[in-house]
């Protein structure tokens, strides 16, 4: 039963003008007193312009304020982007979380992986199930992608259904997992569809996604042809991809070794749920060196470039176990995320030098992407013919040309949202109503912070101009005990002139001492920022940079 004041409102804090982080809030009821879900708590990485932080997860304040009218939170499926944020994040929310069995079972292996991680009050669904959550009716719908169990939800309301994607393609024969479910979509188009909020990854390229199958047919003759050992480096996360690359080694002749703890946790629970069935045991990465060269497979993290995973170490010859010799083959079965081809180029020449050879999508089908495109979300909007459509999951040119492409497919309206966009879907013509507070919280160590933490600006700071810390005691006189205890970091040895920067300090620093008067000199806090000032304009004068001083004055 509905009332006048009720509304269904849509509010992304996370995915929306971005790839990554996914966090998607639907209420419904009166301004004030709404009941709500949130759809997916994922994360993404951080580049190397924010030392010191790997990963960045969605600020669910907004939410927080609200828990008491938390519903749940909803996975559509167990990628990072999706899933990621659970662990650090439920502890403010403390609501159930469906989650399919795969992806139940991948939190659970993270969360055993981590001793201060919360145990999470997690129910498992099933495509074909009807969660009834307060106002909202929601059916798991299978979908293609390249991980197992990914789910589009169909969420029905009393003023009507919104179909929610989740990260999805069209592929008749996925290797693992479920096939995109066309029948049903067809059945909740008859329904009729309100509003479609969908993938918009591959908007911008025509056609459709190759299929998985023809990537493992590519990786099984590459592999088969190798004269010597091959890596192949790919998502963690890709199921698919290690069931094609460990029958690909097996038709081979070859044993499969994983480098990666992400990748041997992947690889645990996908054969716990039977998705690596027919597919020999993975040997762990110390078992490296006993295998002949032309007789294994590595399977490898790290395909974006991190500078931790194993690629990155393999590749700069610092891994533990894992060596390379001229002769050897890498097999990119990935495409960079926009941002980290730098990283990802300099692996690659890494392994140029060592006379390593890299194939990548350039050279052949060895990668193909879980995401639809054009041709595939043509289909869709064919199948579902929603009212209206919100593109989701991209950077802002992908949700301007995905708006663009679905006005074309004849929906009344689409409108370009991101995070923070309170979307009103009904009563009347969506449009957006409101901002709410959103943004990012970074994962510090095992601190998580905001943007603008004081420490964060510090380290920003420290890492473009460094820092010198001065020590100093002198008597209740103002005598100097002693010579001045200087701490250089981050600073060039010499200066442009040719001068020693530790000299050239010291030098500032006698000479801002010598310059106090008697009475100045007695009081600490005056010798300090005398010696700040002094040091810090100097360096700038010399360097053209100015550095974090600090400055220590004991009296004795």
């Amino acid at each position: 039963m509905t009332h006048d004041t009720d509304e269904l409102v849509f509010v992304p804090l996370g995915g929306l003008g971005e790839i990554g982080m996914n966090a998607a809030c639907y209420g419904f009821g009166p301004a004030g007193c709404r009941k709500w879900i949130l759809v997916d708590c994922g994360l993404s990485f951080a580049g190397p312009d924010i030392p010191g932080i790997d990963l960045i997860m969605p600020d669910l304040t907004f939410i927080e304020k609200m828990k008491k009218d938390l519903l749940a939170l909803i996975i559509t499926h167990a990628h990072e982007d999706h899933i990621g944020a659970v662990g650090q994040l439920w502890g403010r929310l403390r609501c159930p979380v469906y989650a399919t069995q795969f992806a139940a079972d991948m939190l659970e292996t993270r969360r055993q992986s981590d001793e201060a991680a919360p145990k999470i009050d997690v129910r498992v669904f099933a495509p074909g199930d009807n969660l009834q959550l307060g106002p909202f009716s929601i059916e798991p719908v299978r979908m293609a992608h390249s991980i197992p169990e990914s789910a589009a939800l169909c969420i029905r309301t009393p003023h009507g259904i919104v179909f929610h994607s989740g990260d999805w393609k069209i592929d008749a024969s996925p290797v693992s997992g479920w096939m995109t479910d066309e029948k049903r979509l067809r059945e909740i188009g008859d329904e009729g569809v309100l509003a479609l909020i969908s993938d918009s990854t591959n908007i911008l390229r025509d056609g459709e996604s190759p299929s998985e199958t023809d990537v493992g047919a590519e990786l099984a003759k590459i592999i088969a042809e190798a004269p010597a050992r091959v890596i192949v480096t790919t998502f963690a996360s890709n199921v698919a991809r290690l069931r094609s690359v460990g029958l690909a080694a097996a038709a081979a002749g070859r044993t499969l070794v994983v480098a990666g703890r992400a990748m041997e946790r992947v690889g645990q629970v996908a054969r716990q749920n039977g998705y690596l069935e027919g597919v020999p045991e993975f040997y762990p990465a110390d078992s490296f060196g006993n295998i002949p060269r032309d007789k294994i497979v590595v399977l490898a993290t790290g395909s974006q470039g991190e500078p931790r995973a194993a690629m990155s170490r393999i590749a700069e010859d610092d891994h533990p176990t894992v060596r390379l010799a001229p002769g050897d083959k890498v097999i990119f079965s990935s495409r960079p995320i926009p941002g980290n081809e730098r990283p990802i180029n300099a692996i690659i020449n890494s392994l140029a030098r060592q006379g390593v050879e890299v194939v990548t999508d350039r050279h052949g089908l060895v990668h193909v992407s879980g995401h639809p495109r054009r041709a595939e979300v043509k289909r869709l909007y064919e199948w579902l013919r929603p009212q209206y459509a919100i593109p989701a999951h991209g950077e802002c040119m992908h949700l301007y040309e995905h708006a663009r492409f679905a006005r074309e497919q004849g929906v009344k309206k689409a409108i370009v949202a991101v995070n923070g966009d309170a979307v009103q879907l009904a009563p009347g013509v969506p449009e957006i109503v409101d901002q709410v507070v959103h943004g990012r919280l970074m994962l510090d160590g095992n601190v998580l912070i905001k943007p603008e933490d004081e420490g964060l600006r510090e380290r920003l700071k420290l890492s473009f101009a460094g820092v010198i810390s001065v020590g100093i005691a002198v008597t209740t006189k103002g005598e100097l005990v002693g010579d001045p205890d200087v701490v250089i970091a981050g600073l060039p040895a010499r200066m442009r002139d040719g001068r020693a920067t530790d000299d050239m300090v010291d030098k500032i620093v006698f000479s801002a001492l010598d310059g106090l008067s008697r009475g100045r000199r007695r009081e600490p806090d005056d010798i300090s920022a005398a010696i700040e000032r002094a040091v810090r304009n100097g360096v700038r004068a010399a360097w053209g940079k100015r550095p974090e001083v600090h400055v220590l004055v004991m009296q004795v």
